[in-house]
């Protein structure tokens, strides 16, 4: 894999203006876009200044923090607190995110969209009122293990970490997680699977694959 050195700023503003260029590819008049990586790869660290590049740029954006659409603790903690295959299969309530987020943005759709479903702290529906997205806006969505699962994306970045460093910057109490990326590295390869692929191993010195057939 052939990967140059670039600022995060730069690469947000890259992305920003790649998205310019992009027509959607199911036929609605909204982009979709996913941020793919583990938490500890902090994804919300690069949606943020990408949302930011796309609003200087003049697009509506609304943001999607995956976490937002978790599954009830019962539902998440059936086999234990520490299941790493719950965790790949079971913790995102992905049936909500295509009816509540995906689906209100697809071809005819009213574009109203659901910013998070469930609050993990209190174990309860958040109740947050939709957000309208106008047409020619972009919907981006971040966080772990989007690929493969057939969410209509645009575009996919995937926010790489080497097994060690995913290790070295993985907390203490969420270490029971490493053999569900592992699983998700097998099953999905997610550097294959995205557009465009960001090795932060050095999160202050990222590299990047570039932009699908761009020269520079």
């Amino acid at each position: 894999m052939d990967l140059r050195p670039i600022t995060w700023g730069r690469l947000a503003g890259r992305l920003a203006r790649h998205l310019d260029s992009l027509e959607p590819g199911d036929g609605s008049p909204w982009l979709k876009v996913g941020v793919d990586g583990a938490p500890a790869a902090r994804t919300g660290e690069l949606a943020g200044p990408l949302a930011e590049a796309l609003r200087e740029r003049g697009r509506s954006v609304h943001e999607v923090d995956t976490q937002g659409f978790l599954r009830s603790a019962s539902l998440r903690f059936e086999y234990g607190k520490q299941d790493p295959d719950t965790y790949v299969d079971g913790w995102f309530d992905t049936g909500a995110l295509w009816r509540e987020v995906f689906g209100p943005l697809e071809a005819g759709g009213t574009g109203r969209v659901l910013p998070d479903l469930w609050d993990p702290v209190t174990d309860r529906a958040t109740r947050s009122p939709y957000v309208q997205l106008p047409p020619g806006g972009v919907l981006l969505v971040h966080g772990p293990m989007l690929l493969g699962r057939w969410f209509p994306f645009d575009l996919t970045v995937h926010v790489r970490l080497s097994p060690g460093a995913l290790g070295r910057r993985t907390a203490e109490d969420e270490r029971w997680m490493l053999p569900a990326f592992a699983r998700y590295e097998e099953e999905v390869g997610p550097s294959d699977a995205a557009d465009v692929v960001v090795r932060a191993d050095d999160a202050r010195h990222p590299a990047w694959t570039g932009l699908p057939g761009d020269g520079e």
